[in-house]
């Protein structure tokens, strides 16, 4: 009896292989493709690290004040003195920086008489690179024209003749202070990598007794001309990035799905062929628990960010469904950073922001349950792959 039922079996069996091949041949496999990801905007973002792009300005000129000029007789010419000129600040963008700047020296002018007096102030400005805005961005431009507007504060002293503000004890005041608003334009030339010169032209406007003096004009004026140095720490330039850079690897990981969704396929109707061969003798086997659909998505992250994007949402919810369709399942979250930017404690901080942000998406946004999910912050000291910019990611694990 024994050896009947296994005869009957290897016949049946024999029977099954060649319909499952035609079958596996005849019938056409429609396979569902993954869009390919690219309407992608292919626009180049800059960035300054935190430690480049510090500038430090030294230079001399003239300054010329416009201010009273009462008496009928008097000389209205006003005087060109000298003028210092001290600056440091920093380009946060190749658009866009800030400095803060240093300018004193004596000032001289005509009123009923030649007054003179001495002042240094400092101005906080914000600088506009007119050039890289307008005309695309070129670390290595030699001519740049950098409009700039500021505020700061004045200190005037030695006031010869005095004014005719008086101090509370009803003395003349012998010195003052001032709040300015200021314009003007940078002419920067290039010299090298290091090293700029510039000329450049500002005018500050005061209250009425920046001069000690107060009747007439209402605003006093102080033009300055300086020309000199600009010596950049580390050179003047910037880092970019495009996120069609990434288009290829993306394509790639798609390509690799469908080839996936198309064995698959392939197998289900080879399956469903052989299937419609039976009955045969039924083997009794212990069941068991059919092995979960293998799990291909990983979430990309721009630099120094732990924003997702639009374009990586559908990789999240690619793995929501995948929960979903397997409860028994759980998943490590796994965030990485890139080695080449930040230091090893803040990749280790970033690389976690990133996994908490996949972690909270699939919680709140797909009603995951947050027991299916435990998160693991890898930094850079991990670098799952051997291309830099592809390892600012994060990757799920079944646990």
């Amino acid at each position: 009896m024994k050896k009947n039922v296994l005869f009957t079996t290897a016949a049946c069996c024999a029977l099954l292989v060649p319909a499952f091949e035609a079958n596996a041949q005849e019938e056409t496999i429609v396979v569902e493709e993954t869009a390919v990801l690219t309407e992608v905007p292919c626009k180049t973002h800059y960035y300054v690290d935190k430690h480049d792009n510090w500038f430090l300005q030294i230079g001399a000129g003239v300054a010329t004040p416009f201010m009273e000029n009462k008496a009928e007789g008097a000389h209205k010419n006003a005087h060109a003195t000298v003028n210092y000129n001290l600056g440091f600040g920093r380009w946060f963008s190749p658009y866009l920086g800030w400095r803060l700047a240093f300018n004193g020296g004596p000032l001289h002018y005509e009123n009923e008489t030649f007054n003179k007096f001495y002042y240094v102030g400092a101005n906080f400005d914000f600088m506009w690179d007119m050039f890289n805005s307008l005309g695309g961005v070129n670390s290595k431009r030699v001519f740049s024209i950098v409009p700039f507007v500021g505020i700061g504060g004045t200190y005037g002293w030695k006031y010869r003749p005095a004014g005719n503000i008086v101090s509370d004890a009803g003395r003349p005041k012998s010195n003052t202070w001032a709040l300015p608003v200021s314009a003007g334009i940078q002419l920067r030339f290039r010299l090298c990598k290091y090293v700029d010169f510039f000329a450049e032209g500002r005018a500050g406007f005061y209250g009425d007794n920046f001069n000690n003096i107060a009747f007439g004009r209402p605003i006093d004026i102080n033009v300055t001309v300086n020309g000199g140095f600009i010596f950049n720490f580390g050179g003047r330039d910037y880092k970019s990035y495009n996120p069609c850079d990434y288009l290829g690897y993306i394509n790639n990981l798609n390509d690799q799905v469908n080839d996936l969704r198309g064995a698959l396929a392939t197998t289900a109707a080879a399956l469903a062929a052989a299937e419609a061969q039976l009955p045969c003798p039924e083997v009794q086997e212990a069941p068991t628990a059919p092995a979960p659909a293998p799990m291909m998505a990983t979430v990309r992250f721009t630099l120094n960010s732990s924003k997702i994007s639009k374009i990586e949402k559908v990789n999240v919810y690619n793995v929501a469904e995948w929960l979903k369709a397997n409860p028994e399942q759980n998943v490590t979250i796994a965030g990485y950073a890139d080695k080449d930017t930040g230091t090893s404690e803040y990749n280790m901080a970033l690389s976690k922001r990133r996994a908490q942000a996949v972690y909270d998406a699939l919680v709140n946004e797909y009603g995951i349950n947050p027991d299916r999910l435990s998160i693991t912050a890898e930094g850079s000291d991990v670098q799952p792959y051997d291309e830099n910019n592809w390892n600012r990611i994060v990757i799920f694990n079944n646990k």
